[in-house]
C-alpha cells in the first residue's frame, strides 16, 4: 500500500506542475490509489463520490494513463475506480480512452485493424457523451468555430476539409472536435472515426518505428474516415513524425476524407513545422476562438450546472462568471468546485456558499497578468518581440530572454509549464523547467541579474 501511495504522491507532483497546483486540490488529492493489477495492466482508483469519479472519467483519464504508464512502467494501464459497493474483482467500469491502440498490436489484416479501431471508438464515445454540439455554449467568441464544426458534421469530407480551429487552452476546442465525430457517429454508423492527441501519435509513431510496424501504422490511420487530431503543435521539432504525417494527410484527403485540427498556436506562427505541412494545415477553413464575454460565461456556467443535475441561480452565476481567469476550463473548476463543497457538506448552494468557497481559496478578483503583457514588458530590457522568442532561433541572447520570459510567466501567474511552453512557440514542459533552474540559477550568483528581474517583475504589475 505504501508503493502506491508513493506512486500516487509522485504523479500529484507531476499534475501539478503540468495541470496547475488548482486541478490538484480539487481533483487528485481527494483520489487514492489503492492497488495495481500487474498481469492485467489495471491500476485501482478510489474516489470520495460519484460527483469527483464522473469527472475525472470525463476529463483527466488520459492525464493519469500517460503518468502512471511511465511511473509503473507498463506499457499500458487500465484505470478503475471503485468504491465500497463495488470492490475490485467485480468492476466492470474500465475506461477505453486510448482510441488508438499502440501499432504493436498483433493484427491479421488490415480489414480486421480497421474494425477493431472501429469498435474501440464506439467504446470511447460514451466516455466523452457530454461532448455534444447541444452541450456546447455559443457566443460571439466562439459562434465561427462552432457553426464550421456544425457543418463539417453535416458534411464530412466536402465541406471545410481540413478544418483547423486554434485558440488559447481551455476555450473548447477538445469539446467540438468531439462533438463532430459524436455528431458524424449518429448519422453515419459505419464511419471509423478516430481521435487522437499529437504526443499520443508522436509516441505511437516512435513504437511502430521500434517494433517494425510503421506498415500498420500508415495503414491504420489511411483507413480511417474521420480523422480528429488534438493540439497538432506538438508534433513540431519532430522531423519523421512530421514526414509520416504528411503522407497519411495526403492519402486522407486525396480520398475525401475529414480531417480536423486543434491547436493553441496559428498554423503560420507554429515553430518546427515544415513549411510544405504548415500549408496543409491552413489549406481548408481557419477559425479562433477567444474568451467568452461575460454573458456568456454565465451561459456556459448554467449550462455546466445542468449536466451535474443543479440549477444555478442568476446571483451564484454572476458571481463565479466575474472572477478572474484565464480560459473556461478555469471557469468551470469554480463552479465545480462550489457544487462540490456544497454536495459534500450538504449545504444549499447559495451566494455566500460560493463567495465562501472561493474568498477561501483566494481565486475570487485576483489580478490577472497575460503572457502578453508579461512580454511586452520584458522587451524594454531585452530587444525580442513575442515572434522571435516564439522562434526556433536558439540564439544564445534569444535563448536567455525567452527562459526569462518563462521564469516570470511561472513566478508572476504560476500557470502550468504546458501552458507557457506553448505559448513560447509550442515548447514542451521540460524546456519550462530548464529555464526555471537556469534562470534561478543565474538570479543567486549575480546580484547585478537579480536586480533586473526584481525591476522587470514590479514593471509588470505596476
Amino acid at each position: 500500500m505504501r508503493v502506491y501511495q508513493d506512486t500516487w504522491t509522485e504523479f500529484l507532483k507531476i499534475v501539478k506542475e503540468e495541470a496547475g497546483s488548482r486541478v490538484v486540490e480539487t481533483w487528485f488529492k481527494a483520489v487514492s490509489f489503492t492497488r495495481w493489477d500487474y498481469q492485467e495492466k489495471i491500476a485501482y482508483l478510489q474516489a470520495p463520490n460519484a460527483f469527483v469519479q464522473d469527472w475525472i472519467h470525463s476529463n483527466y483519464i488520459p492525464l493519469i494513463e500517460q503518468h502512471l504508464k511511465r511511473l509503473l512502467s507498463a506499457p499500458t494501464v487500465k484505470i478503475v475506480f471503485i468504491n465500497d459497493s463495488n470492490p475490485p474483482a467485480d468492476t466492470t467500469q474500465t475506461v477505453s480512452v486510448v482510441m488508438a491502440q499502440p501499432a504493436t498490436m498483433p493484427v491479421k489484416t488490415a480489414q480486421a485493424y480497421v474494425a477493431n479501431q472501429h469498435a474501440l471508438h464506439k467504446k470511447k464515445i460514451t466516455g466523452y457523451r457530454t461532448y455534444v454540439f447541444d452541450t456546447f455554449v455559443v457566443g460571439s467568441n466562439n459562434a465561427l468555430a462552432y457553426a464550421a464544426a456544425k457543418a463539417v458534421a453535416d458534411k464530412p469530407g466536402t465541406i471545410y476539409n481540413p478544418l483547423f480551429i486554434y485558440g488559447n487552452s481551455g476555450l473548447g476546442k477538445t469539446h467540438l472536435l468531439h462533438a463532430i465525430g459524436n455528431e458524424i457517429k449518429i448519422h453515419h454508423k459505419k464511419a471509423v472515426i478516430l481521435y487522437q492527441t499529437a504526443d499520443r501519435f508522436v509516441n505511437e509513431f516512435i513504437n511502430a518505428i521500434r517494433f517494425d510496424k510503421v506498415h500498420q501504422f500508415q495503414i491504420k490511420y489511411k483507413s480511417v474516415d474521420v480523422l480528429l487530431i488534438d493540439d497538432i503543435q506538438f508534433i513540431s521539432n519532430k522531423d519523421q513524425t512530421q514526414e509520416a504525417f504528411f503522407h497519411i494527410f495526403n492519402a486522407l484527403y486525396d480520398a475525401h476524407k475529414q480531417i480536423v485540427f486543434s491547436s493553441d498556436i496559428f498554423p503560420d506562427d507554429m515553430t518546427g513545422i515544415a513549411d510544405r505541412l504548415k500549408y496543409r494545415l491552413s489549406s481548408g477553413l481557419v477559425v479562433d476562438m477567444h474568451m467568452p464575454p461575460l454573458e456568456t460565461k454565465i451561459a456556459i456556467l448554467k449550462k455546466k450546472a445542468e449536466l451535474h443535475e443543479e440549477v444555478l441561480a442568476d446571483d451564484i452565476a454572476h458571481f463565479i462568471a466575474s472572477c478572474s481567469v484565464a480560459n473556461i476550463r478555469e471557469l468551470e473548476g469554480f463552479l465545480i468546485r462550489v457544487l462540490a463543497f456544497a454536495s459534500l457538506t450538504h449545504q444549499p448552494l447559495t451566494l455566500e456558499l460560493a463567495q465562501k468557497v472561493l474568498m477561501r481559496a483566494k481565486d475570487v478578483q485576483k489580478p490577472g497578468v497575460s503572457f502578453e503583457h508579461i512580454v511586452k514588458c520584458i522587451g524594454k530590457y531585452y530587444a525580442y518581440d513575442l515572434n522571435q522568442l516564439r522562434s526556433k532561433d536558439r540564439s544564445k541572447k534569444l535563448t536567455f530572454a525567452r527562459q526569462v520570459a518563462m521564469f516570470l510567466m511561472k513566478k508572476i501567474t504560476d500557470k502550468p509549464l504546458r501552458d507557457i511552453g506553448v505559448f513560447l512557440g509550442g515548447r514542451d514542459h521540460s524546456t519550462v523547467m530548464h529555464a526555471l533552474d537556469k534562470v534561478s540559477q543565474h538570479a543567486q550568483n549575480n546580484d547585478e541579474f537579480q536586480n533586473q528581474l526584481r525591476k522587470i517583475e514590479e514593471d509588470i504589475l505596476s
